[in-house]
């Protein structure tokens, strides 16, 4: 029965709320297809709730737990946080669970790790597993006297491995008679197949509920839709997000699960800006065919942005987001190219796994905008224990003598000459060991130079040459200071304003490619490339509240143009003509 007091949002999600705790009910595994702005973990949290309800006391005295798996601390803090910590329920990440659930079998562990790839070499080096305990602690592969320590991957491949044994899915199953899998479309390929193999085809095991969106998995270990015949399908036609302007256009994009707003009356805007006018000699090559020229791009994107600033559109970072899907357009943009193009994998700079970024990221920067802003309280809450000692009027007036020139050196000099001057003077002292032991080995080099030098050093070589306002610049973004982001910043975020750039500069992107075959056919061997690139483009479209605009820097075809009107309308595509640009 229709709810008149509800806006239409507010049924539909009523309807799949309703539809799921049927399925609880009566014990039935089900997967919630939840599209962009639905409302997903609205919905988990609701299903933990009804759970907790119905079930919560009985399950605490038989010892037994509802598992809710996610893929991030982060969310694993948020659902805590919403369910108020219940102790039937326990959250983890798909990583923290695994290993939960296997690390008291250390015997089958043992027998089982040397079958994995990896590990037959390095165990053979090391004279073989023997009695080593085997541990899960950060991530990496390392052999000890005592132990080893197992990479992410190894923790999942080793508990499909277990759910091959009866005597671990009884226990397991008894332990965690209920399974919610937030993000179900991320979880990882090895670990869905065990679970269709030992639970679904069975009918055995817990009870298992799959909270996510096939269309917005975009991280290439996901195994994507999951389909089954002992799966009931909940679509859920909500979107709480976005006016019906963004919506129209996301039902036209995917017909088969339309959506319904919060607010019919709500306005809003879309626009789809083409370069197509442009005369020049675009770029060439697999990544980047079809694309403007660096410059010519970059100035579309300015004379765009002040278009849409006088048609009414904030790009302060918390209102707007530019969405630029390759990470060296970015890095060109913001002004830290030198260090990308250092960087044989963005993750060294962006998830600060690199000891020198993370050392400029975490502790660095939030000194000296700390010091630059005269909030001193901040200085020390960042260096903790090792905060300086000042006792004396000389001690202070040498600290601030000492950051003084710290701060012209860091706007004015090299990443190197930052460095060296943190080493020399160790006032502030504020290298770790991790950068301090680096720096050393660096040294070492320059002292003894060597045909042979490892990798690690000459890629610091590198960095050190770099202006150290590349450094700022990077922090900046990471620290989510700019209205640029990538899909990986964005994925399940929602902003006032998006403006998406379109362009090449990675192979398994092509968006005038997708949106051809999005109008004609998809060739039988292409649908993994087709799904990639909808998704993404899914995933972006979906994030605006009130306004979106898609910027195409690669020239389109007459195909993906048909196909783009027939999506946003005739009237939102646009031509971006900039006459100074044209020759």
């Amino acid at each position: 029965m229709i709810d008149s007091t509800l806006n239409p949002a507010e049924q539909a999600a009523k309807q799949a709320i309703d539809h799921i705790y049927a399925c609880i009910d009566k014990g039935k595994n089900f997967r919630l297809e939840a599209g962009a702005g639905a409302g997903k973990t609205y919905s988990l949290i609701k299903a933990l709730e009804h759970l907790i309800e119905i079930k919560g006391i009985g399950l605490l005295r038989q010892n037994q737990q509802i598992a809710c798996i996610t893929y991030t601390n982060v969310a694993c803090d948020e659902i805590k946080k919403r369910i108020d910590s219940h102790p039937s329920v326990h959250v983890s990440t798909i990583h923290a669970f695994c290993w939960l659930a296997i690390k008291d079998f250390q015997p089958y562990l043992r027998r089982e790790l040397p079958t994995i790839s990896q590990w037959a070499e390095i165990l053979a080096e090391s004279g073989g597993i023997g009695s080593r305990t085997v541990s899960y602690e950060n991530g990496y592969r390392t052999v000890e006297e005592d132990r080893v320590s197992l990479h992410h991957d190894d923790v999942l491949a080793l508990t499909a491995k277990l759910m091959e044994q009866v005597k671990f899915r009884t226990l397991l199953s008894g332990r965690y008679p209920i399974l919610l899998i937030d993000e179900y479309q991320d979880t990882d390929k090895v670990i869905a197949n065990a679970l269709k193999t030992y639970f679904l085809d069975t009918n055995e095991g817990p009870l298992i509920g799959l909270f996510g969106d096939h269309w917005q998995k975009i991280y290439g270990t996901g195994c994507g839709k999951i389909e089954h015949p002992n799966l009931e399908v909940i679509g859920k036609g909500a979107n709480f997000r976005s006016v019906p302007a963004i919506v129209e256009c996301l039902n036209r994009i995917r017909a088969e699960l339309p959506q319904q707003v919060q607010d019919p009356n709500a306005k809003g805007f879309v626009g789809v800006y083409q370069t197509n006018n442009w005369v020049g000699i675009r770029r060439t090559g697999a990544h980047w065919d079809g694309d403007l020229p660096p410059e010519v791009a970059h100035n579309y994107l300015e004379v765009l942005k002040n278009q849409l600033i006088e048609d009414g559109w904030d790009f302060a970072p918390d209102k707007t987001k530019i969405l630029i899907l390759t990470h060296r357009v970015l890095a060109l943009e913001q002004g830290y190219q030198n260090i990308a193009d250092i960087f044989p994998y963005n993750d060294a700079y962006i998830q600060k796994q690199d000891p020198h970024i993370a050392f400029f990221a975490d502790t660095l920067e939030p000194v000296c905008m700390a010091y630059q802003e005269k909030r001193f309280g901040n200085i020390f809450a960042v260096l903790g224990g090792r905060s300086p000692a000042i006792r004396t009027m000389a001690d202070k007036v040498s600290w601030i003598n000492s950051m003084n020139k710290l701060m012209e050196i860091r706007a004015t000099g090299t990443i190197g000459a930052v460095l060296d001057y943190l080493r020399q003077t160790k006032h502030p002292h504020l290298l770790p060991d991790s950068v301090e032991n680096r720096e050393k080995e660096f040294e070492q080099y320059e002292q003894s130079p060597t045909a042979e030098e490892p990798t690690s050093i000459t890629l610091l070589r590198k960095l050190r040459d770099v202006s150290y306002k590349e450094i700022i610049s990077l922090v900046q973004f990471i620290d989510e200071k700019t209205p640029f982001s990538t899909k990986h910043g964005v994925k399940g975020a929602e902003f006032d304003n998006v403006l998406v750039v379109f362009g090449r500069g990675w192979n398994q992107y092509n968006f005038n490619q997708f949106l051809e075959w999005a109008r004609t056919s998809i060739p039988s061997d292409k649908m993994d490339t087709f799904e990639r690139n909808r998704n993404l483009f899914y995933v972006t479209v979906s994030r605006p509240r009130k306004r979106l605009a898609l910027l195409f820097t690669q020239k389109l075809t007459a195909e993906a143009i048909a196909t783009l009107i027939n999506w946003f309308g005739d009237t939102a595509i646009h031509s971006l003509e900039i006459p100074s640009l044209k020759r």
